[in-house]
């Protein structure tokens, strides 16, 4: 099957471009979106995949954006199992929890199915040097993705990031430069050497191309599930390219017929010390503030204290009736363990934070008992040594 992308398209001014030039951010400011001739793609897709099957990254082929399939840069990608939960969700009330257990993917992340599709893309354009910053798994998934393509690439980090993740990029044979500070100084440092060097650079919401792969989280779900969608879906939120790409995955799937106009809820799950998404949701505000001063954290996929996309986070929170929750440090450590201990899953902190949303909602009555819920484990503990 092949792509049914027509054009990009700005999400602020409407402005267009075609799938043959090179983008960054839109002159207004914004981020571009990918868009398709959804009845072309619904001929190639043809009827929803059977309900319990599981799927496949490039079956969606006719929703990515990659043209030529020779340029698909695939490490095998996708397909996540879902796993019901056996002890801990029913010791908080849950009887109806399920994990998304993302840490089976290449790189150990999900950031792994964003790095295909950028990758991919990239090639197709010609683009022959990548780089990104990054304070975890985007960084060590571009690495990957570009070795494979056999593209140079640049990963820009903070010190603190976990010493794991930087290992396995330098081993992708990616150059790692390490800087002071958080992911604002990773990205200022890139930028310098961007523009002098001649790096196409892949940050979050600079390029259309990531949230386009982390769409098909969405797919998935759609495909095992069938009509009986989760009611709610919880998700760690840094940059918050995973929470949009499920908005724009259940639109495109109701576009060609796969499901109906009913959508789960959507949770985007910060940290206390780092919620500049909370903080809106709260405030009824339809942009996002920077978080001033955020907080020391296990989490460094969560330390994103100005993402760039907020009003598109926003929007898709608001549109699927959902909400934010932070996280306070130090549940970080005590539900990883417990995962463990009680399901088998060794999750990163990032995961671990999501999971202890649940309890936390249902607490508050925003969840339900007897809900269909499902918790993404994002990346494996193993990236956190």
């Amino acid at each position: 099957m092949t792509s049914a992308f027509t054009h990009l398209e700005c999400s602020a001014c409407g402005a267009r471009r075609t799938p043959t030039e090179i983008v960054g951010v839109c002159d207004c400011g914004e981020t571009f979106l990918a868009r398709y001739d959804l009845e072309r793609a619904r001929a190639a897709l043809g009827p929803r995949p059977s309900p319990g099957r599981r799927t496949s990254f490039w079956e969606y082929a006719p929703l990515l954006p990659v043209l030529d399939p020779a340029n698909r840069v695939t490490l095998g990608e996708g397909g996540a199992p879902v796993i019901p939960s056996r002890r801990w969700g029913a010791r908080h009330g849950l009887s109806r929890l399920l994990f998304q257990w993302e840490g089976s993917n290449p790189t150990l992340s999900f950031k792994a199915r964003g790095a295909a599709c950028a990758i991919s893309r990239a090639k197709e354009l010609g683009i022959r040097k990548v780089a990104l910053p990054s304070a975890g798994n985007a960084g060590s998934a571009l690495a990957a993705y570009a070795a494979a393509a056999g593209m140079e690439a640049l990963v820009v980090v903070p010190e603190e990031t976990p010493g794991p993740v930087k290992a396995e990029a330098r081993a992708f044979g990616a150059e790692v430069m390490e800087v002071a500070g958080g992911l604002p100084e990773a990205s200022r440092a890139l930028a310098q050497r961007a523009e002098s060097e001649g790096w196409f650079v892949c940050s979050t919401w600079m390029e259309p191309y990531r949230v386009e792969g982390k769409k098909t989280m969405a797919f998935e779900i759609a495909g095992r599930f069938g009509e009986d969608l989760p009611d709610v879906i919880i998700f760690p939120t840094g940059g918050g390219v995973g929470t949009v790409a499920f908005w724009k995955a259940f639109d495109e799937m109701e576009g060609v017929g796969w499901i109906g106009t009913r959508r789960p809820r959507l949770v985007a799950v910060q940290l206390e010390s780092c919620a500049p998404i909370v903080r809106a949701m709260d405030n009824g505000d339809e942009t996002l503030e920077p978080w001033l001063e955020p907080g020391e954290t296990d989490a460094a996929g969560l330390k994103v204290p100005a993402p760039r996309a907020g009003k598109l986070i926003l929007k898709a929170l608001r549109a699927s009736r959902g909400t934010a929750i932070g996280i306070p440090e130090n549940e970080l450590s005590h539900v990883g363990s417990a995962l463990g201990k009680e399901e088998g899953l060794w999750t990163s902190p990032e995961g671990a934070a999501a999971a202890a949303a649940a309890p936390m909602l249902l607490d508050t009555g925003w969840l339900g008992k007897e809900e269909k819920i499902l918790v993404f484990l994002t990346a494996s503990g193993l990236k956190y040594g």
